[in-house]
């Protein structure tokens, strides 16, 4: 077992109309190697001036929350396979969008790896078998319902 941490820092500014939701959302996220992001609620949810579209949204973390956690298991798999790749990009996309009950979520997740590869790339079969591969070992994917698909 493994344990993480994730410490999210705000604080209100004294002048802001928090009893009017009048307050930015902006914060920050400090993780333990020492990085800290700036984050914020997403536009799209708090209009500016309250949120800070320069900071990530959960909804942007957790999309690259999946892509980043896909993305590593495929390399270690290639490697594994003996492929070597050169780069990997992916332009992943989530849909927020309201369920059957009304509650929003985060319902769909479409991963779009481009993967370029040393030398001739692997047949279509084995690089579907990477991703397939990749996808059932994310810890990520495991701990969601989100419709996670992947279009490489």
């Amino acid at each position: 077992m493994s344990s993480y941490t994730a410490t999210v820092r705000w604080n209100r500014n004294g002048a802001e109309g928090f009893a009017k939701g009048q307050y930015s959302r902006a914060h920050e996220w400090v993780f333990d190697g020492g990085a800290v992001v700036p984050a914020s609620a997403s536009p799209h949810v708090v209009p500016f001036p309250w949120s800070d579209e320069a900071g990530v949204d959960p909804e942007e973390a957790f999309i690259a929350s999946l892509s980043s956690c896909h993305m590593l298991f495929f390399l270690d798999f290639a490697r594994r396979n003996g492929f070597l790749v050169d780069s990997y990009i992916d332009e992943a996309e989530g849909v927020l969008e309201k369920r059957g009950d009304g509650k929003m979520a985060m319902t769909r997740v479409i991963l779009r790896p481009q993967v370029i590869w040393a030398g001739d790339p692997p047949e279509h079969a084995a690089i579907h078998d990477l991703h397939h591969r990749a996808h059932d070992a994310c810890f990520i994917a495991n701990s969601v319902t989100t419709d996670v698909r992947v279009e490489a």
